[in-house]
């Protein structure tokens, strides 16, 4: 698949990705892309969230590609059971752990805890080995569980900018890699 043949939906975590944030750099490089926005990036509420992301999919014209971070991760895979035949595939990077703890905010637990079943589509998960947000060995396991292809992204932090993933053109490759095996 070539990007002129996808909707490619941009889908920030919490706070969203500020102008630096590879996924904004991505956004204004793939000319089929656009970010889905939220009404409150601060206090996100899972209910809107995945409101959100499923009526940005169903304006879609062309077959839709999700690239996710963090929270919006979680978003995408709650979604998931509603966007039936229209997703190509899925980029999901730095998914956090949502298990509920003293440092995690209430509205972030809501988002958890992840479905485990299979995602109906091609999927990608990247996560890193010092992820502050959430362990390797709990991203091992919920990609196991929806199937998803694992790809170690070493100490690299959460995938955001201040990790030093502004451009992450490592990151680029591996889409671009994927966006390719996808089926129009």
């Amino acid at each position: 698949m070539k990007v002129s043949e996808a909707d490619i939906l941009i889908i920030p975590g919490h706070g969203n990705s500020g102008p630096q944030h590879w996924q904004t750099r991505w956004q204004e490089k793939l000319s089929t892309a656009r970010r889905v926005e939220q009404d409150d990036w601060m206090t996100p509420a899972l209910g809107d969230w995945t409101g959100r992301i499923i009526e940005a999919v169903e304006a879609a014209t062309k077959p839709v590609v999700l690239v996710a971070h963090s929270l919006g991760v979680a978003a995408v895979v709650h979604a998931a059971p509603q966007f039936g035949q229209r997703i190509a595939g899925a980029f999901l990077a730095a998914p956090p752990d949502l298990t509920p703890s003293d440092l995690l905010p209430q509205e972030l637990v809501a988002f958890g805890p992840y479905p485990r079943d299979p995602l109906p589509f091609p999927s990608i998960t990247i996560a890193s080995r010092s992820d502050p947000f959430g362990t390797y060995d709990h991203a091992e396991d919920i990609t196991n569980a929806w199937g998803s292809l694992l790809i170690d992204a070493g100490d690299s932090g959460h995938l955001n900018t201040a990790s030093g993933h502004g451009p992450w053109p490592e990151g680029s490759m591996v889409f671009a890699q994927f966006l390719s095996r996808l089926q129009v």
